[in-house]
């Protein structure tokens, strides 16, 4: 069994020394109650609402960068994923995810997918999500909007993804009474269409007027949510069997992969 844990905090914006101290201690909980893979928000060291690129500059991270030494420290055996504000070597801003254990980076991921005011401040990645091949699993790393689109999800559970891990910052949208909100409607879909589990950590609180779904899942291969946090920071946990994502069999005669007409589309 691999146990997953997400961390829904509400970090600060601009305040990169508190929202690192703020996820370590995040971390260190979730490791405490015996967590192989932890996922953070979206930005969760530099807060979301920028006001332009040059004060999401002002808060930017390298991946080699020592602030990341907190979070390595308070990973103990585990694997974190989590989301920053990235200056890239060439000059450029990226909403990037890193995945990182005590011994170092992993890897780092540059969201694909900008959401509306993101493509004023940070720049496209180039490279699709790849698959890692840990200890506790086969990993892709995506964030927020790229869990939107059925091309890329479908892609890293075709190369073997058991677990996609999103960081997220879901702004709040209304809907209609005791309705899940559509952003973690689409992340169940993504698990039951594939047959992988997914975790998704959002973020708490309210930035500059702007409120947040507050929606952190863990989804299982039926795409039911079988763990959330609720309203406000908090951590969530479920133990789970990534080998059940290996069948992508409904009956005897339905196999999800196998069904698909590759020939037509």
């Amino acid at each position: 069994m691999t146990r997953i844990a997400c961390a829904q905090i509400a970090p600060t914006l601009g305040a990169v020394a508190a929202n690192i101290e703020l996820s370590a201690a995040a971390i260190a909980d979730a490791v405490a109650q015996g967590a192989d893979v932890v996922v953070l928000p979206e930005l969760a060291t530099s807060g979301y609402m920028f006001a332009d690129a040059d004060e999401a500059r002002s808060a930017a991270l390298r991946p080699s960068d020592s602030a990341f030494d907190a979070w390595r420290s308070a990973a103990g055996g585990a694997i974190v994923v989590g989301g920053f504000c990235e200056l890239g070597d060439d000059g450029l801003l990226y909403n990037s995810a890193v995945a990182l254990d005590r011994d170092g980076v992993i890897a780092t991921y540059r969201k694909t997918h900008l959401w509306d005011r993101e493509k004023l401040i940070f720049t496209r990645g180039a490279d699709l999500p790849s698959v890692l091949k840990t200890r506790y699993g086969a990993i892709a790393v995506m964030v927020c909007y790229d869990l939107e689109f059925g091309e890329v999800t479908r892609r890293v559970a075709l190369d073997g993804a058991e677990l996609i891990a999103a960081p997220v910052n879901w702004p709040l949208f209304p809907r209609p009474e005791g309705e899940r909100p559509g952003e973690v409607i689409t992340a169940m879909s993504t698990g039951r269409l594939n047959r992988v589990f997914v975790a998704v950590c959002d973020r708490a609180g309210v930035e500059r007027g702007q409120p947040w779904t507050e929606g952190s899942v863990i989804i299982d291969p039926d795409g039911w949510v079988i763990a959330d946090v609720g309203p406000g920071s908090g951590l969530t946990i479920a133990d789970v069997d990534l080998s059940r994502t290996h069948d992508k069999t409904l009956t005897e005669y339905v196999d999800l992969f196998a069904d698909r007409r590759v020939d037509l589309y």
